[in-house]
């Protein structure tokens, strides 16, 4: 039964969901905790690392982008309060995004030949612009936006400028109770991504990816680095708990996060 869904976005980056509407959605989901993990911000209603709304836990969390050896990779940071040096490496990746979100939707429309309506401002990114492809005269919908035009390679496609996995670690650890290895066997090269573990706190074990997958690399991981398990739905949408920590798995992460700050 998941109790946490630690891996959850909302509308402070390319979520569906509110703030408001968070804990709601938690409780039909039968989830007691949330953790918000929008990419490349920290919620800007969560002052705290942790919070109690609708009797429901918010555990105020950010999802990072990092270059490393394994290439781009996604670290999870939680129990996060604001240091004036993450804040100014999150208005930087901010100021970044809002940049390639007009050059993606430039190449979109030179491409396609339709107008796209997307509001260039912070938390702006690729599901934004695939959304508004889908409700736009061109032939796709929001999933073909990313297989045919705006996916990594695609003739649409523009890199973001993200800082390296060194210094995107040093920043959460400053300002996070616990830093973490999102969906490890999403990355082309898993093994060199888990070996980033050995400077993290956690790993993303619980994880909807979609097909099956051979969950005993990250095991040996855990047992090798002692990581914490992590785990959530990677929500986007409205629906909770697909994915997440069962009540023990969930109370080993909060006590290693109470250690850690």
């Amino acid at each position: 039964m998941v109790v946490a869904d630690l891996h959850v976005h909302t509308t402070n980056s390319d979520g569906t969901l509110t703030l408001a509407e968070v804990p709601p959605a938690a409780r039909e989901a039968g989830v007691r905790v949330v953790g918000i993990t929008d990419h490349d911000r920290l919620h800007p209603d969560l002052r705290t690392p942790v919070a109690h709304v609708g009797g429901v836990t918010l555990v105020h969390g950010v999802e990072l982008r990092v270059e490393s050896d394994a290439g781009r990779v996604d670290l999870l940071g939680y129990g996060a309060r604001r240091t004036d040096a993450l804040a100014d490496e999150l208005e930087r990746l901010q100021r970044d995004r809002i940049e390639r979100a007009r050059r993606i939707v430039e190449r979109v429309e030179a491409e396609t030949g339709v107008s796209l309506d997307v509001s260039f401002e912070p938390g702006v990114g690729r599901p934004h612009v695939a959304r508004a492809i889908a409700e736009s005269d061109a032939p796709y919908d929001a999933q073909g936006a990313f297989d045919h035009l705006i996916g990594d390679g695609g003739p649409c496609y523009v890199p973001r400028d993200v800082p390296s996995f060194e210094r995107g670690a040093a920043l959460l650890d400053d300002a996070c109770g616990l830093v973490s290895l999102a969906h490890p066997l999403r990355y082309d090269d898993p093994g060199s991504a888990l070996a980033l573990t050995a400077e993290l706190d956690g790993v993303e074990y619980r994880y909807p990816y979609g097909r099956e997958v051979d969950l005993r690399p990250v095991e040996r991981a855990i047992d090798e680095h002692g990581l914490v398990v992590t785990g959530g739905s990677d929500a986007h949408d409205r629906t909770l708990g697909r994915a997440g920590l069962d009540r023990e798995e969930y109370r080993l992460f909060r006590d290693r996060v109470r250690l850690s700050r």
